[in-house]
């Protein structure tokens, strides 16, 4: 009887046990996967509503969106008692970060919704799109300013969230279950968002400015600055040719678009050139504007573009610089496709004659090729160029083109084929913030920049590869580093017979070669430089300097080691690479302590960890 009762309160409290984890654990969880799983529907309607342009359906189905998600976060609280449990905590960290970004996108909506048909995002409104492109811009800039009136409200939603998701750590995940590699998409997610977060929260001083930036309350005057990536300078090209832009009322003119010679050639007196002009560039002993970008840190070399630039008697006050490289144009005509200017047809398609878009070899056949009549001003073109492709961004309706703009243009500012400079303290801040700004940082961590300048005259950037493997070495408590750089030109030299006629884009490669690193490394052996390998401090960075030549169907290497400076600690260890502006397709491997982190591409500036 004894034994009988004993077995029926152990039934019972076993019974128990499963009815309250039922109750409270499995119940629960699987109302969270249903509610979950009408969640996604939700959020794949909202994508494709968003498509549309319809700004009364998108409210409609954001409201649903969110009536689903409240669901979904109702039933997911009835968890959150065992948020003692890491994997708990975290997902409620993202349940209710979520939350906050949900009422950013509803202040969004709600500030858009007022003027919705006048930017073009009302069904059944032709108000916009029946407006010139001057008035679109106009009233879109015009619109913005009322628009952004919440924006601090959004920032402080998305900054809560912010909070939130940093609290979730992805190495508590397995790295693997099954076929999904589990670690790696929480971390992905995750950074993915801190990064969208973190660019609008850096980006607000910017946005607040943007109608005073297009002239909204008085005239803008911008330096547009052509660099030639295909003849790699510091901070991304030979500056080729420039524009002067000014902007009132979103209202866009063009006063100006010339050869940089022709700024050149108003300064009267040349100083001589800076050592390092005289030391690798032949020939060359005067200081000219089309020199000046030789800082890779994009602010410097404005302040040397400037001490020449005041000396100019063509001279204007600019209230901003926007450097920018041949991919924007290559990406602009192929969103908008083949555009005439004068009479010539720029495409993007790929020309065989250089084996790269044939609107660049257009470009450098009105540019370089010799001809025995004087060409005026014809680098001007570029700019009339821009401004033909500009015109036609704002001519189509936004629902067509402007989102693939804005994604591509963000890119770019991304990868520094697009730099920006204002001489406002605080909007230059905002862009630096926003690392839009082509600076060098100033990191605590190890650092890694490789700078290459052409010091010739051909186009050999456009054929030259570059190949960097980064493996650095843990001994003891020292850090070392080995870094290859492999250049290679797999395409033979050009004729360059000027007397002829003849486009020399191909030809040696004299290559002026700076790394920096962090401030205090010491230099082992520096191997590949044809002349004396220098050292010194630059921009709160020690640098390595050498020289070297890579000629068609050539290859050049140089293989450089070094020991970190002792304050780059074991623990913790990140690696900072910066890349430089306007170069594209550099292979990079990165090793730290025997294992491959990373190869791949550098598009962007990386950070990689041990």
């Amino acid at each position: 009887m004894k034994k009988q009762k004993n077995f029926l309160l152990k039934l019972m409290f076993l019974l128990t046990i499963f009815f309250l984890s039922f109750l409270f654990i499995i119940q629960p969880f699987l109302s969270i996967k249903k509610e979950f799983n009408n969640l996604k529907v939700s959020i794949n309607i909202l994508k494709e509503t968003f498509k549309k342009n319809d700004i009364d359906l998108l409210e409609k189905d954001f409201k649903s969106f969110k009536k689903d998600y409240q669901t979904f976060q109702k039933q997911a609280q009835r968890i959150y008692w065992l948020s003692f449990i890491p994997y708990v905590a975290d997902f409620k960290n993202g349940v209710e970060a979520a939350s906050y970004y949900l009422k950013a996108g509803e202040i969004v909506l709600e500030s858009v919704k007022p003027h919705a048909d006048l930017i073009g995002f009302k069904k059944n409104t032709n108000s916009f799109v029946e407006k010139s492109a001057e008035e679109r811009l106009k009233t879109a800039i015009l619109t913005l300013d009322k628009m952004l009136y919440r924006i601090d409200e959004i920032s402080k939603n998305l900054a809560q969230g912010e909070i939130l998701i940093n609290k979730i750590d992805p190495n508590r995940y397995p790295a693997k279950i099954s076929n999904l590699l589990l670690k790696e998409k929480i971390e992905n997610t995750k950074n993915e968002i801190l990064s969208l977060t973190k660019l609008f929260v850096d980006a607000q001083p910017l946005l607040k400015n943007l109608p005073e930036i297009f002239g909204v309350n008085r005239e803008k005057t911008y330096l547009i600055l052509f660099q030639n990536d295909k003849e790699l300078r510091a901070t991304g090209g030979f500056l080729t040719s420039y524009a002067v832009f000014k902007i009132k009322d979103a209202k866009i003119t063009i006063e100006k678009s010339e050869d940089i010679y022709d700024l050149d050639k108003s300064i009267a007196n040349h100083p001589t050139a800076p050592k390092e002009i005289i030391n690798y560039h032949l020939g060359v002993n005067r200081f000219y504007i089309r020199d000046s970008n030789l800082s890779p840190d994009f602010p410097t070399s404005i302040k040397l573009f400037n001490s020449l630039y005041n000396q100019s008697t063509k001279k204007v006050d600019y209230d901003g610089i926007i450097a920018i490289d041949t991919k924007i144009l290559i990406d602009l005509l192929e969103i908008f496709g083949e555009t005439s200017v004068d009479e010539i047809v720029f495409s993007p398609k790929i020309d065989p004659r250089c084996d790269c878009p044939s609107a660049i070899y257009t470009l450098f056949d009105i540019i370089d090729r010799p001809t025995p009549y004087l060409r005026e001003n014809r680098k001007g073109i570029l700019g009339k160029l821009m401004y033909a492709l500009f015109y036609k961004a704002i001519g189509f309706s936004p629902s067509k083109y402007w989102g693939k703009l804005l994604n591509r243009m963000i890119k770019n500012l991304e990868e520094k084929h697009i730099l920006v400079y204002f001489p406002d303290k605080n909007l230059q801040k905002s862009i630096e913030a926003l690392n839009y700004g082509g600076t060098i940082s100033n990191v605590k961590d190890d650092y890694l920049h490789i700078n290459n300048v052409n010091f010739a005259g051909a186009k050999s950037n456009m054929f030259v590869t570059e190949e960097i493997e980064s493996r650095t070495k843990f001994e003891g408590k020292k850090i070392k580093r080995e870094l290859v750089i492999t250049y290679k030109n797999p395409y033979p030299h050009s004729d360059c017979n000027l007397e002829r006629g003849n486009l020399c884009l191909n030809a040696t490669l004299r290559n002026w070669l700076r790394i920096y690193v962090p401030q205090g490394a010491k230099l082992i052996t520096f191997k590949g430089s044809e002349k004396s390998v220098k050292v010194y401090n630059d921009l709160n960075k020690t640098v390595f300097e050498g020289f070297l030549r890579v000629t068609p169907l050539g290859m050049a290497r140089v293989i450089v080691e070094y020991q970190l400076p002792e304050r780059i600690s074991l623990e913790n260890y990140r690696l900072l690479i910066q890349k430089q502006s306007g170069t594209k397709d550099q292979k990079l491997t990165v090793i730290i302590n025997g294992q491959k982190i990373y190869r791949g591409i550098l598009e962007k500036d990386q950070w990689f960890e041990d």
